[in-house]
């Protein structure tokens, strides 16, 4: 490829990118109101300011805060952050007349955030007294450093860097030195593969590529190729797209012991690295006393100003304040050519490495090696700042993670998207890039998905993380969720379908978020902390709606989008998919790189929440379903049914017959059910012995076994259904109590089997008492004689209905929710034929009627009324005799005993909708009183008070308000006081 060719298509594609950042932008502030924009998370409003002081080296730091005096105790949930470019602006809006000034976000806190702003034309003074609004601002800084960059490569002439640019750009090959030195390595404990890739990288001349797959100490690989650069004399550039990575850099290289040099703002660099930043050693160096007075007497002059009132003598203050900042460079502006000569590694960002810098005070050829750490997560463009500064370039990174993010998917699709890594590994192959291959992360049951899908089947997991579970942990219990490493948690076929909101492109799942608290709430009650555990969802909608749930219980907690947490690792990780939906689309989770960066976070546990059904129809994505159903635990939803209720799940009885064809597929996803079940329900193996029964599951899968797995899960299910049909034939018992000693797939046998006999089935206790109580329908526990008609019926439906539990295995069971729906249609039949024989009993003569009485003992307070007698009305009735029968019902008390008249004086019950007289109006007489106590302590939750009339609201003045007005009316009051005595000298 020509150099010339690439600058040019690159530019056109930058372009694109620009315009599209600055249109989403303007589509913003002018479509979305200032409140919208707050709720987005990109905006903060009507704040005011609870100090101000110097810092960082000659900055202003500003801490903005919510107007605590009126009771906003903290800051509405946002993403700003540190390192993020703000605008400061007055309350009249967020337009550019408004805006005050640009910051950087220094630190942000629920009740507060930081600002650094530097000097502005005419210095800065905030009035502490008003209100500000807070915004994120796009950086249009990087695009004109990639732009001068890329113009700069366009006409490169005679550099140090003149080689690597015709070895990256195809022109001549990558060499070598013939005779590689032996290497003495400073880390002693580096692997085969780390050692490999640093003989191979001091052996090139020009290029050498590091390809290191999530956890395998990639940094650590990159620290050693840096020391050993430094010990052979060589001054090393090295650069990472991000703040975070070059940080980490800094912090293994310092300790080292390694002379190193961070450039940056000081506002986006963590503290613990800070004392490395040019700015730190510029106010420890010679003239760092000086650098002190000067900044005492800024602050000293900003206090005058905000004293003075006179226009003159504030613009006097300002200009001093002036002189005293130019002087401040100035003396800091003689320090740093020293400072940068001196150090031997210097460390930025890509962008930070520009021309316009620090490093401007350095010569061309000052370095000898660029170094780009997660090269696969930045623009080639954004590369090419740094390299032609050197003559020799190591690149490190992982480019099956993601890649850069790009807002213009036109631009990504024609190239843009290309890292040079990836490039440079499709235009050489294996011969400029090494691999590292043992991982020291995952549990190997995490980590053998990635391998297999992603690497080849290269990786393997280290001996200290190969068995490594979260119950290994100190202070974590042993427990189900503990003990494995691969938690699949299916909500096919539960109705816990995705949401959609229609004014953005995001989408969540309330029923998943659910089940994710659930699950947090397991780990956390194990003794697993909550700043272990990280909760992962590809969509902001998703995470939003997580972080609302779980945030307030658990502050600790991080939770965060997949493209927020590459780089990050945590013990557990929860990873919701959100995607549940009949057309099985499964829209930007079929991009592979995406799933892999967020199932290979995971140290010890990964637990998946989704709808198999939705997600199998990706390949990629049924590789990881099929995996973990194979080496991990699987478990439905319908097990946290009885903690939360499916916000999209409906028992409506109509559905029975519009969700054919779903049941029949739903019998599909439960095909896949069973077998990992069976695996729980043995015991698990633990230590070294876990890792070789997987790899026995995964290369030796004899028929044998299988068969013995097939025995034991039928004998397990014949020994269930024994226990409950002798239950159902002892009229005597009330209950069945299976013991908590049961495990998983127990349990959701018990749970099948009593949907498929219409037994009522609860979970009761929580953690090792967990255990499941079987017992009969309400109906049935009413009358004697109907429930030993209906258990002879049942009786004799299974003998000549096949039951689908004992059918051959080659046939797949019905899953819960089928079996749910048949249960209802069955308990709407029964309901059916109980009102036809109240219908019977009303035409039964008088003399027969006084047996009523008992046989409706204990059963609804209320008469038929206008529904129910339509419901029970046969197809043959006559009509007329169907509306003298409503106009009956309608015209007396509906209590069942009483025979008033409602025609004239009745009173309407709010929450059955029926009329009564006087003396049964009252909802705890006639069988509305767990409604109306329901409807009271909403009421009182939200209104305050008992009834009408019982209370009123207070309305006396917040006493932090009111001692701030009076402050406010004092000042104003003194202020007006001297304006009346300047006026009187002055007539005298």
């Amino acid at each position: 490829m020509a150099v010339e060719q690439f600058v040019s298509k690159t530019l056109e594609l930058l372009q694109e990118e620009r315009e599209a950042e600055i249109e989403e932008a303007r589509i913003w502030q002018e479509n979305v109101s200032l409140k919208d924009l707050q709720n987005k998370g990109v905006c903060l409003l009507k704040l005011h300011i609870g100090s101000q002081s110097t810092g960082l080296y000659g900055r202003t730091i500003v801490v903005l805060e919510p107007r605590k005096y009126l009771g906003f105790l903290f800051l509405p949930s946002n993403s700003f952050g540190p390192g993020d470019i703000v605008g400061l602006y007055d309350t009249g809006g967020c337009t550019a007349d408004s805006q005050i000034s640009t910051g950087i976000v220094t630190r942000v806190s629920q009740a507060s955030v930081s600002v650094a702003f530097d000097d502005s034309k005419d210095g800065l003074s905030f009035d502490t007294d008003a209100l500000y609004n807070l915004l994120k601002l796009a950086n249009d800084v990087t695009y004109k450093r990639m732009k001068n960059a890329l113009n700069a490569l366009n006409g490169y002439g005679n550099g140090p860097a003149g080689n690597l640019i015709n070895v990256l750009f195809g022109n001549s090959k990558p060499s070598c030195q013939s005779q590689p030195s032996a290497v003495e390595f400073f880390n002693s404990n580096l692997d085969n593969s780390q050692k490999e890739a640093v003989t191979f990288t001091l052996s090139q001349r020009e290029l050498a590529v590091i390809h290191g797959p999530p956890g395998t100490g990639k940094t650590t690989t990159v620290v050693e190729i840096i020391l050993q650069a430094v010990k052979q004399g060589q001054k090393v550039l090295c650069c990472a797209p991000s703040n975070v990575a070059v940080d980490n850099l800094v912090e293994r290289l310092a300790r080292c012991k390694a002379k190193v040099l961070r450039l940056g703002h000081p506002a986006r660099l963590l503290e613990s690295i800070q004392k490395h930043s040019l700015d730190a050693i510029l106010a420890q160096s010679d003239n760092a006393n000086i650098i002190i007075d000067i900044r005492k007497d800024i602050d000293k002059a900003f206090m005058g100003m905000k004293k003075m009132r006179e226009k003159g003598e504030r613009m006097n203050f300002k200009r001093e304040i002036g002189e005293l900042r130019k002087e401040l460079k100035t003396r800091e502006a003689t320090a740093i050519t020293q400072i940068l000569k001196s150090a031997d590694v210097v460390l930025s960002t890509n962008t930070g490495a520009c021309l316009d810098g620090p490093l401007k005070f350095l010569p061309a050829e000052h370095f000898d090696w660029v170094v780009i750490d997660e090269c696969a997560q930045a623009l080639e463009s954004s590369c090419w700042i740094a390299l032609l500064r050197a003559r020799k370039c190591i690149l490190a990174g992982d480019y099956k993670q993601l890649p850069p993010t790009i807002k213009s998917q036109k631009a990504a699709s024609k190239g843009l998207s290309l890292s040079l890594m990836e490039r440079l590994i499709q235009m050489y192959g294996d011969s400029v890039v090494r691999m590292l291959t043992v991982q020291y992360r995952m549990n190997s049951a995490i980590m053998e998905w990635a391998s297999k899908e992603m690497y080849q089947g290269r990786l393997t997991a280290h001996s200290s993380v190969e068995t490594h579970l979260l119950k290994d942990l100190p202070g974590v219990g042993c427990v189900e969720e503990t003990s494995t490493p691969l938690l699949l948690i299916d909500t096919a076929g539960c109705g816990l379908s995705e949401m959609e909101v229609t004014d953005e492109q995001s989408k969540g799942n309330k029923g998943e978020v659910d089940i994710v608290e659930l699950h947090i709430k397991a780990l956390t009650e194990a003794g697993l902390k909550a700043k272990d555990i990280a909760v992962i969802a590809p969509y902001n909608l998703q995470v939003d709606l997580l972080r609302q749930k779980l945030s307030a219980r658990h502050p600790d907690l991080e939770i965060k989008s997949v493209d927020g947490f590459q780089g990050r690792e945590k013990e557990a990780v929860v990873l919701s998919l959100v995607r549940s939906n009949r057309k099985g689309e499964v829209g930007f989770l079929a991009e592979d790189r995406r799933i892999n960066v967020a199932v290979t976070r995971a140290r010890r546990h990964i637990a998946v929440v989704c709808d198999t059904q939705t997600v199998q129809n990706h390949a990629f994505l049924k590789s990881l379903i099929s995996h973990m159903t194979e080496f991990g635990e699987v478990r439905t939803a319908f097990e946290y049914i009885q903690d939360i209720v499916p916000q999209n799940y409906t028992r409506d009885h109509k559905d029975t017959k519009n969700n054919t064809s779903a049941n029949s597929s739903s019998k599909q996803r439960g095909k896949d059910q069973p077998p990992s079940k069976a695996k729980q329900g043995q015991k698990k193996p633990s230590g070294s012995s876990s890792t070789e029964n997987i790899a026995h599951a995964k290369h030796s899968k004899s028929g044998i076994t299988a068969l013995t797995e097939e025995e034991q899960n039928k004998k397990r299910d014949s020994e269930i259904r024994e226990q409950v049909e002798s239950f159902l034939k002892d009229l005597n018992r009330t209950e069945l109590q299976f013991p908590p000693s049961y495990n998983s797939h127990d349990r959701l046998l018990v749970h099948q089997i009593a949907e498929e006999l219409g037994l009522v089935h609860e979970s009761k206790g929580e953690g090792k008492d967990r255990c499941i109580t079987v017992s009969r329908p309400l109906e049935s526990t009413t009358a004697e004689e109907p429930k030993q008609e209906e258990t002879k019926e049942e009786a004799h439906e299974q003998e000549t209905v096949p039951n689908p539990q004992r059918e051959p295995p080659s046939q797949p069971p019905l899953d819960l929710k089928s079996l749910h729906l048949e249960r209802m249609k069955r308990e709407q039949q029964k309901r059916e034929e109980s009102v036809q024989q109240k219908k019977q009993q009303n035409n039964i003569p008088a003399a027969l009627s006084s047996k009523k009485p008992k046989s409706s003992k204990g059963k609804s307070r209320m008469k038929a009324g206008v529904c129910d007698i339509a419901a029970a009305a046969a197809p043959e009735d006559d009509f007329d005799a169907l509306i003298d029968a409503v106009k009956k019902a309608e015209s007396v008390c509906s209590f069942v005993k009483c025979k008033a008249s409602v025609l004239t004086l009745g009173q309407l019950c709010l929450f059955c909708n029926r009329q009564y007289c006087l003396s049964h109006h009252i909802p705890e007489v006639h069988g509305c009183g767990d409604k109306a106590k329901s409807h009271a302590r909403m009421r009182i939750s939200k209104e305050g008070v008992l009834y009408a009339g019982s209370g009123k609201k207070d309305k006396s003045m917040d006493p932090n308000k009111k001692a701030y007005l009076q402050r406010k009316l004092d000042s104003k009051l003194k202020d007006m006081a001297s304006q009346r005595k300047t006026k009187k000298e002055d007539s005298k």
